[in-house]
């Protein structure tokens, strides 16, 4: 009986049609709809909070206060520039590899190796050697190193008075110098051989000084204050 069952049950998948397999659409037929696609929307990413206070208060502030009639007249950041020297590097070329380490925990972005553009025998240095690094910061990387800078770094400046508003260029462009890269928080203490200054440019769009410097303190860049300025500043 069992032999039986296994024959009846042969014969019926033999009987059964094959699956149709798809033909190849031919001229004047309509092709079969393809599954469709789920697409991925990914959310945007929160712009920094020093970017919204910007565009919230600063740029309305500065329309009120010097009368500029279109949003685009407003003094903006361009881009801001770390320079870092790392002339021990034509000796040990290890001390570079230490400094490019910080200067990416700094800035968190990779920065670009400056060489030597002539040779000077007198400080034994040919053309090519590198000598130090670069990093330019724009968008979003922009304005979050200047509010850790604000914030965070230059409260941690030894014996720190406020910054000195001279460091003007005549174009709206201010010039700040750090003696140490140890004020930043994110720097390791533990693996740093060698204290090491760096200079740090704010480029901004402004046309003169007074513009410029009125950019950066409602930024929240401590300048220092005149005596009488600061008398008025206190509350009474």
């Amino acid at each position: 009986m069992a032999e039986k069952e296994k024959e009846k049950e042969k014969a019926k998948q033999q009987q059964k049609p094959a699956a149709k397999q798809q033909k190849p659409a031919q001229k004047g037929e309509a092709k079969p709809k393809a599954a469709p696609v789920k697409a991925v929307i990914e959310k945007p990413a929160e712009a920094p909070r020093l970017k919204r206070r910007f565009f919230d208060e600063i740029v309305p502030a500065m329309m009120d206060e010097r009368g500029y009639e279109n949003v685009f007249e407003v003094p903006r950041l361009k881009k801001i520039v770390i320079n870092m020297g790392v002339s021990e590097a034509k000796e040990n070329i290890q001390a570079l590899d230490a400094a490019r380490d910080d200067l990416i925990v700094i800035a968190g972005q990779m920065p670009q190796v400056r060489r030597a553009k002539k040779s000077i025998s007198n400080f034994k240095l040919r053309e090519g050697m590198p000598i130090g690094l670069r990093v330019t910061l724009r968008g979003d990387r922009m304005y979050e190193f200047i509010d850790r800078l604000i914030a965070m770094a230059v409260p941690r400046i030894r014996d720190f008075r406020g910054l000195e508003p001279r460091g003007f260029d005549g174009r709206g462009n201010y010039n700040l110098g750090l003696r140490e890269q140890l004020i930043f928080p994110e720097i390791n203490l533990e693996k740093v051989g060698k204290t090491r200054g760096m200079n740090v440019t704010f480029v901004t769009s402004a046309k003169s000084d007074e513009e410029g410097f009125d950019l950066l303190d409602k930024l929240g860049m401590p300048f220092k204050r005149p005596a009488k300025q600061a008398k008025e500043a206190k509350p009474a």
